[in-house]
């Protein structure tokens, strides 16, 4: 489920070729372990949506068939089994093809993307507009949304991606005022994985500060799981949804007890399969330690004499020596979220008592 009280979904696409059904497969899995709710794979060709209906067997994650201009694309991804199809109605064809693309996706239950974006604007906007602005990637949005609304099909989100951080959030903003589908966020073409995190954090950022966006996609030149586990840690930031541990930690100085760079960089790694969501302080001395230690499941602060103070549940509980640190850390954070997992369960297979 996107939009209303669903949660904020994180999405990715592949960039394997489709056609190569075994290698869109192992990207796709990959993507479901880093934990994407929806995967987008492109289909430019009949090799491509040939190749679709395997794909979407192999896989738990729902897929979202990216279809441009060729409306029996669209077609036979919907049969393929794709959940969704990110198509513009308006460039596919004569009135005809459109309603036979809605048609397909009723009969095989398949939800829409709109997907506008500010490098491929229709020529009738940029010659009334003069250049990609918000009012032309609104007013392309809502051309779009209409024409799925005469059709009488309105299970669709709408996106209206620029690079250009202050365009897509002035237009998603006018977006939002104007209607009230769901909306998948993204800042396009934002670049490498560091320059293209800071950019896509400060516009979908604001955005779902904002209270605007029901699916997110951060695009980066990077493999594609680094977008997944962006998006997580975008959303994880902003308290909106918590996937896997969050590390709290301090930057380092001259009064740190232990180097916390390293341990940092270590922990992120060797804690990565954890999807349980929990909270760890890594802090290098007492200044701040044991006030961020109270607000974490698991802590650590720096101490004198190679000796580190650990805190559970934001207790002082007791000490781990400099050289077992990490490995005790490790033991540490992993069986409390095994525990929380327990409870977790048991909540849920506790069985429902008659009323009296």
């Amino acid at each position: 489920m996107v939009g209303g009280d669903a949660p904020i979904s994180v999405q990715s696409m592949t960039n394997t070729l489709t056609s190569d059904a075994n290698a869109t497969i192992r990207q796709v899995k990959a993507l479901e372990e880093a934990g994407a709710d929806i995967v987008r794979v492109s289909c430019p060709d009949e090799e491509s949506t040939s190749a679709l209906a395997e794909i979407v067997k192999s896989v738990d994650v729902p897929i979202v068939a990216d279809i441009h201009f060729h409306y029996q694309r669209a077609i036979e991804a919907a049969q393929a089994g794709a959940a969704c199809l990110r198509i513009n109605p308006g460039n596919i064809g004569s009135k005809d093809r459109v309603r036979d693309v809605v048609q397909a996706a009723k009969d095989h239950g398949c939800s829409m993307r709109i997907g506008v974006n500010a490098g491929s604007l229709e020529k009738h906007l940029l010659e009334k507009y003069g250049e990609p602005n918000p009012d032309a990637l609104v007013e392309s949005a809502l051309y779009h949304a209409k024409i799925l609304e005469d059709h009488d099909f309105t299970e669709f989100k709408i996106s209206v991606k620029a690079s250009d951080v202050f365009l897509a959030v002035a237009a998603y903003q006018g977006l939002a005022d104007q209607c009230d589908y769901p909306l998948h966020l993204g800042i396009t073409e934002a670049g490498g994985l560091r320059a293209g995190t800071v950019k896509s954090a400060v516009g979908i950022g604001s955005l779902l500060w904002a209270g605007i966006g029901d699916t997110i996609r951060v695009s980066l030149s990077a493999d594609p799981v680094e977008e997944v586990k962006v998006g997580f840690d975008l959303l994880k930031s902003l308290d909106l949804r918590h996937r896997g541990v969050r590390i709290v930690s301090c930057p380092s100085c001259a009064r740190q007890g232990f180097d916390v760079i390293k341990t940092v960089e270590t922990l992120e790694q060797r804690l990565a399969h954890i999807a349980t969501p929990l909270s760890v302080s890594i802090i290098g001395c007492v200044v701040n330690g044991p006030g961020e230690a109270r607000l974490t499941d698991i802590g650590i602060t720096g101490g004198g004499g190679g000796a580190h103070k650990v805190y559970i549940s934001g207790a002082a509980d007791h000490n781990v020596s400099d050289e077992d640190k990490i490995d005790h850390l490790v033991h540490l954070i992993e069986q409390k979220a095994a525990e929380i997992e327990r409870t977790a369960s048991d909540e849920k297979n506790e069985p429902a008592h008659a009323a009296e």
